[in-house]
Parts: structure tokens; C-alpha cells; sequence
């Protein structure tokens, strides 16, 4: 909770050094503790209001019916139903026609349009942890896949999706990824796979002066990435979000340039993920969603990952850091890479269908 008024701590930038009384230790602290009201789900995939499971199951059926598919129905139910109205809907399918809704959509659909209704049809969690499997299953391994995904996700996000990889492959995600993987990036992945980082808002500046002094230790290639691994997988979000300011001030240069500079490929990918994420998911996953696109091709698994995982959680706040950063609007760059039904579906689920016509 915020302090009251009367108890408020000065609003001054921390001191250089760390604080060495218990009070000027708690003053500091204070300046760190994060509002733990809880976050306002700000999805660009709402519920709908008048919402009929017979009514949109009859539209989809009448769109799969006979000859041809009439693509620009199926968008309109499944691009803007949520995903306990999507579940609802694959019920009342099954009992009214006595069809798998699942299977129609992807019979009467193909390319990239029927991963996105794929997609669609999981829970996210279900749909992470097929997206891992793909990931590692046959010849070479997507380890920008697994990154994207293992990389962002919470403590208990994490042991849901390592659940419903056990129950759906019959496998265990922790075995797969040390078979897979090797290095500095198995040791990473691996280590965020116990989800065991602390939670909470409360901060300890000796230790986020301690640990910015460590990361400017420097050292061997593998010492120094052991020793960054190490502090950002075993500290709270709050606990760094201190240690980069500590860092900055110490090293004069940000971490993340640090990290650009001192590493290379999946490890430096993974260690990024890590540190946008800690630092504002949404500029993460806006970048996420531009790199998919910037340049020749399109990475369309990453997007639609992205885009399925995000719009019922903070795309709009997505949207507005991609145009921030990258001055244009999300819409905009998706109809100058997307094309057909797969494109009008992604709009309509980011919640820039008034492109769609362009």
C-alpha cells in the first residue's frame, strides 16, 4: 500500500552510497516499494457484453458450412471473444452440432490464419506449453521461442506452464530443456524454471549496492555470466528494478548496454528478456512485436505468440509503447506485413481493424 500522506518519504534521488543507519535504510526502501494495487487488466480482447454462445456457434457453423469458408465471420466471433468466452463456445458447439469446434476451424482454415485460431482455442497456459514442445521437438531447437516465453513469465505462471507440459507431452520440460540446450543459456533457463525468485515490494539497498558492484567486477567470460545469471534470476523484480539504478550510478552506463557489449547470441538475447521485462513488459513485448516484422519477412511465430498471449492483458499499453518507440501505429505495420484473413484476424485482436480496409 502507498504511504500516507503524513508518513510519505521525501521524493529525493536515493544517495550515492548506501544508506548506513537503520533509518536511512528504511527511508530508502521506502522510495522502491511498488503500489501493489493490483493491475488493471487493460486487454484489447474484452468481454462481450451481449454475449450468446448459440448465436455466435450458429455464425461459425453457417460459416464453415457446404462450399468455401467465409473467413471475415469466423473473425468476427473469434477475434473478439475472450478466452472463458472462447472455451464456452467450443462447449456449446459440441452440444449443438455435435462437432469439435476445434477441428472445424482448423479443417476449413490453413497457413498462419489457422495457427492463430489454434491458438485461440487453448488456454494460454496450454498454448505455452505446446509452443515449447514445438520448439524442441524434432531436428534443431527455437531457442528464440523458448526464450520469449521462459524469459517473461511469473513464478507461478512458470509452474503452471511446466504443469500442463508434464499433462499434455507426457514429458518433463526440465529434462527437455537440458537435453536441448547447453551453456549459458541452459543454465539461465534452467534456473528460472524452479521459480523460486522472491516476491514482493521491499527492497534492500546494501544488497542493490552489493550486487551493482559485483556486476561491475568484471572477469572471466563465464565468471561474469555466472555472476549476472546468478543476480537476476535470485532477486525480486523491486530488488533489481534498485540494482540497475545502483548499477547506473556505479558504472555510469546502463545494464542493459552492459549486457549488449559483454554477450552474445541466445545468452544475451535471454538476458535482455530478463531485464526489459523486470524494467516494462510492454516495451518489451512492443519490441517483440517490431522485430517480427523490421525488415525482410516476418517472424510470424513470435507474433503470433505475442499477440495471442497479450490481448487480453496489456496490449493496449503494447500498442502505445510501440508507437512511442517506434513512431508509427501497430495497425499500420501490420497491414504492410500480413495479408488475408490472417491479417484482418490479428487486427481485429490488437484492436486496429480500422486498417483493415487498407
Amino acid at each position: 500500500m502507498k504511504p500516507s500522506p503524513s508518513s510519505s518519504p521525501t521524493k529525493a534521488s536515493p544517495p550515492a552510497k548506501a544508506p548506513t543507519t537503520q533509518q536511512e535504510l528504511e527511508d530508502s526502501i521506502a522510495q522502491y516499494i511498488v503500489d501493489e494495487k493490483p493491475l488493471q487488466v487493460q486487454g484489447t480482447v474484452t468481454a462481450k457484453d451481449s454475449f450468446s454462445a448459440k448465436t455466435d456457434c450458429e455464425v461459425l457453423r453457417k460459416a464453415m458450412k457446404g462450399l468455401g469458408t467465409d473467413e471475415k465471420a469466423i473473425v468476427s466471433v473469434m477475434g473478439h471473444r475472450t478466452f472463458a468466452q472462447r472455451q464456452e463456445l467450443i462447449q456449446t458447439y459440441k452440444t449443438l452440432f455435435s462437432k469439435d469446434l476445434q477441428k472445424e476451424l482448423k479443417s476449413e482454415s490453413s497457413g498462419n490464419f489457422k495457427n492463430v485460431l489454434m491458438g485461440l482455442c487453448q488456454s494460454p497456459t496450454e498454448f505455452m506449453a505446446d509452443q515449447l514442445r514445438k520448439a524442441m521437438k524434432g531436428a534443431g531447437t527455437d531457442e528464440d521461442c523458448l526464450i520469449e516465453i521462459l524469459c517473461t513469465l511469473s513464478n507461478a505462471e512458470m509452474k503452471a506452464v511446466s504443469e500442463a507440459y508434464t499433462t499434455m507431452h507426457n514429458r518433463v520440460l526440465e529434462k527437455d530443456l537440458t537435453s536441448e540446450l547447453s551453456g549459458g543459456l541452459r543454465t539461465l533457463l534452467l534456473s528460472l524454471l524452479q521459480a523460486n525468485r522472491p516476491e514482493g515490494s521491499k527492497v534492500d539497498l546494501r544488497l542493490a549496492a552489493k550486487d551493482a558492484g559485483e556486476l561491475c567486477a568484471g572477469g572471466d567470460k563465464k565468471t561474469t555470466e555466472t555472476k549476472f545469471s546468478s543476480i537476476l534470476v535470485t532477486r525480486s523484480y523491486a530488488q533489481l528494478r534498485a540494482t540497475f539504478e545502483e548499477y547506473k550510478k556505479v558504472a555510469k552506463k546502463d545494464l542493459a548496454d552492459t549486457i549488449k557489449a559483454e554477450f552474445s547470441g541466445d545468452v544475451k538475447k535471454a538476458m535482455l528478456a530478463v531485464v526489459e521485462c523486470i524494467r516494462d513488459k510492454a516495451e518489451h513485448f512492443a519490441r517483440v512485436l517490431y522485430e517480427s516484422m523490421a525488415g525482410a519477412g516476418t517472424r510470424d511465430e513470435a507474433l503470433i505468440r505475442c499477440v495471442v498471449l497479450r490481448s487480453e492483458v496489456d496490449m493496449l499499453q503494447i500498442k502505445q509503447k510501440f508507437e512511442q518507440k517506434y513512431k508509427q501505429p501497430l495497425g499500420k505495420m501490420i497491414v504492410g506485413d500480413l495479408s488475408g484473413p490472417y491479417k484482418r484476424l490479428v487486427l481485429a485482436m490488437v484492436g486496429e481493424e480500422q486498417y483493415s480496409k487498407k
